[in-house]
């Protein structure tokens, strides 16, 4: 797929309007958006995904819209579950509901910036090193068995970095206004806790990254699909979280399908590693050409079918587990 510079241009300033608009929405009116708005605003989002793979898929074939609507259904479960993390933090801080919509934009937007440097980084090392998809590969192997293990309610651990602002800069007890600093009657410049809840979702935002870069170059190798689905994925992310809110605590089987998904592309990548390979340990050196190539229809529709398991058997024990809470207390 070649893609010409007027076509990255383009993209990068749409993506720029678009923040821009957020920001712009949420700095003149900061609000608890109801669930009209922000279903509109995911609705929209979902629609733009739709349609820009439908353009690939007319401009570039469907190999390229395949690889997109995979990567970018991946990247969004990663993201609703990254969501949950989101919820820990801004219940540990307090945060103000109003003040939400501020801190879920900023963390989009620095994780934006962080996957953006992880794309290029993990673009540049795949076209000088094939083999770092062995790397690649037992790492989402290594993440879908931590998903099995965890516990939502301890993926989040104050780190270092917050520990440290906690102690070194001079924080106000209050939100106030949502700002970085404010001003004492005395005229002492303070940090309010808005500061420590940028530390802790910047800090996720970088773990988060270090998850998702590997998936989705283990369905496409090409930037701009890499980029775009992306992209895409982290785009309404924000309307989301206010769209889900209790529905959220219901997917109590959306770690065990991403594990599944992260699974099965990490042994995608080493499988390709194989047929690809250039090591001289493995094989001599030579491509092991018995090792299957997993064709991106398949990829799509184990991706698309696991997720969807996973969501409807969440839906029906959550649904089951509250009706039985109900007959308990009756009793």
């Amino acid at each position: 797929m070649n893609v010409s510079a007027w076509v990255w241009f383009a993209t990068l300033g749409a993506l720029v309007v678009m923040l821009a608009v957020d920001l712009l929405i949420v700095g003149r009116r900061p609000h608890e958006p109801s669930m009209r708005e922000a279903g509109g605003w995911v609705a929209f989002y979902i629609g733009l995904a739709v349609l820009f793979g439908l353009g690939l898929w007319l401009a570039s074939g469907g190999q390229a819209a395949g690889e997109f609507y995979a990567g970018w259904l991946t990247e969004y479960s990663l993201s609703v579950d990254n969501l949950f993390v989101f919820m820990i933090i801004m219940s540990r801080f307090a945060v103000p509901r109003q003040f939400q919509q501020k801190v879920l934009l900023i963390g989009i937007v620095l994780a934006l910036v962080m996957r953006g440097a992880f794309i290029a980084a993990g673009a540049a090392l795949i076209e000088q090193f094939s083999w770092v998809f062995y790397i690649f590969g037992a790492f989402l192997v290594y993440t879908a068995a931590t998903l099995l293990k965890s516990d939502e309610d301890e993926e989040f651990k104050e780190n270092i970095l917050i520990r440290w602002s906690k102690r070194v800069f001079p924080v106000s007890s209050s939100f106030d206004s949502g700002r970085m600093t404010i001003v004492t009657e005395t005229g002492r410049r303070l940090f309010t806790p808005m500061l420590i809840v940028m530390i802790a979702i910047g800090t996720t935002d970088l773990i988060f990254a270090l998850d998702s870069i590997p998936a989705i170059f283990g369905i496409t190798k090409e930037p701009y699909l890499v980029f775009a689905a992306t992209v895409f994925a982290l785009m309404g992310l924000r309307q989301l979280y206010f769209l889900l809110g209790g529905l959220l605590e219901r997917l109590v089987y959306l770690n065990i399908g991403l594990a599944f998904v992260l699974g099965f592309i990490g042994v995608k990548l080493f499988l390709e590693a194989l047929h690809t390979n250039s090591l001289p340990f493995i094989n001599g050196g030579h491509g092991v050409h018995w090792a299957p190539e997993i064709p991106i229809w398949l990829s799509l529709l184990v991706i698309v079918g696991t997720l969807g398991i996973a969501t409807v058997a969440s839906l029906i024990k959550s649904s089951r587990d509250r009706k039985k809470e109900l007959v308990d207390t009756a009793a």
